[in-house]
């Protein structure tokens, strides 16, 4: 397996991680949504919960992974035909806001339960706090983690039509 991109593919290992990422970050909107079906304080509730900061700590590890095969497998693979100007500027800041959702959204959680005093649970272990109880503030952040996993679902549907207009429609690599 080479794990060093080429001219024209990115590595097996980064586009391993990219669908992965992609299976996780559903699961975990998925999560969070589906627990409205069922009442506060119930068990599938509280389970679907706990998946969804587990699985939302899952994206945090993975994505700084992706990261660091990012930044050691070598340039980028060109796009051919080279996109216009305006194009490649608004896909690479697209790009710095999907990988700082990914970043930022898990660790706003983690902040959360740290802030609310509430145990950190990822698949049998507690993380430790990342700050000492204040409820003032885990409600604020708690509106903002909100509002940018709003801003996901647009986020990930745009890099998604993006990625299918010019595969499909543009047919460039």
């Amino acid at each position: 397996m080479n794990w060093q991109n080429t001219s024209g593919r990115y590595n097996a290992v980064s586009i391993g991680l990219h669908w992965l990422m992609l299976v996780l970050i559903i699961a975990v909107y998925a999560c969070i949504e589906l627990r409205e079906l069922y009442p506060k304080g119930s068990d599938p509730r509280e389970a679907l919960k706990m998946w969804h900061f587990m699985l939302g700590l899952s994206v945090l590890f993975l994505v700084l992974l992706r990261l660091f095969v990012r930044f050691t497998s070598g340039a980028t693979p060109a796009i051919t035909p080279p996109l216009v100007k305006w194009q490649a500027m608004l896909a690479k800041v697209a790009h710095i806001a999907l990988y700082g959702l990914m970043v930022g959204m898990p660790l706003a959680g983690w902040l959360i339960l740290s802030l609310s005093g509430t145990p950190i649970p990822f698949f049998g272990l507690e993380l430790p706090a990342l700050a000492s109880e204040n409820k003032d503030l885990a409600k604020v952040i708690k509106e903002i983690h909100e509002t940018a996993g709003t801003l996901g679902y647009v986020l990930i549907g745009v890099h998604a039509v993006a990625a299918l207009f010019h595969h499909y429609i543009l047919r460039d690599t």
